[in-house]
């Protein structure tokens, strides 16, 4: 266990860095390349390109083991269709980048400034991923009272 907390500690700080490093946590940066039709900023389309790339070579990699290095099997999700809630979540995740600057990774790290606008954005996501647990307890229940009266 200890060993997993001092690896995903590791693997946090690195991603911290990475993001500071590419600009991800500076909101007008991230503002600038959604601009399109302004003063569009495409560098982060190569730090974009960068990870997706990393993460599809490394992938291949990875998930040639039997397994993990620190669990007994891998946990990838077996889902791969759109849905309603994939596709609300995601115009969700879009405004909320497109009118802050931040997403949810980025915001982590930037809470170190000490910045205002960081923090509250920050309140607002952890609200409605709370207001998104009490809906889905919710939607849960009534499903459940319908399928209990069929």
């Amino acid at each position: 266990m200890k060993r997993q907390l001092v690896a995903a500690f590791g693997c946090g700080s690195l991603f911290a860095i990475g993001l500071s490093v590419s600009g991800m946590t500076n909101p007008s940066k991230v503002l600038g390349f959604l601009d399109f039709f302004g003063r569009w900023d495409p560098t982060l389309a190569f730090v974009m390109m960068a990870a997706v790339a990393t993460h599809a070579v490394l992938y291949q990699m990875i998930t040639r083991r039997s397994a993990p290095v620190f669990a007994a099997a891998f946990s990838i999700p077996k889902q791969r269709g759109i849905d309603g809630p994939l596709v609300l979540g995601s115009a969700l995740f879009g405004v909320g980048w497109g009118l802050s600057g931040f997403c949810p990774g980025p915001v982590v790290t930037s809470l170190a400034s000490g910045g205002q606008s960081a923090l509250s954005f920050t309140l607002g996501m952890v609200a409605g991923m709370a207001a998104y647990g009490l809906l889905q307890r919710q939607w849960r229940g009534r499903a459940t009272a319908i399928a209990a009266r069929t």
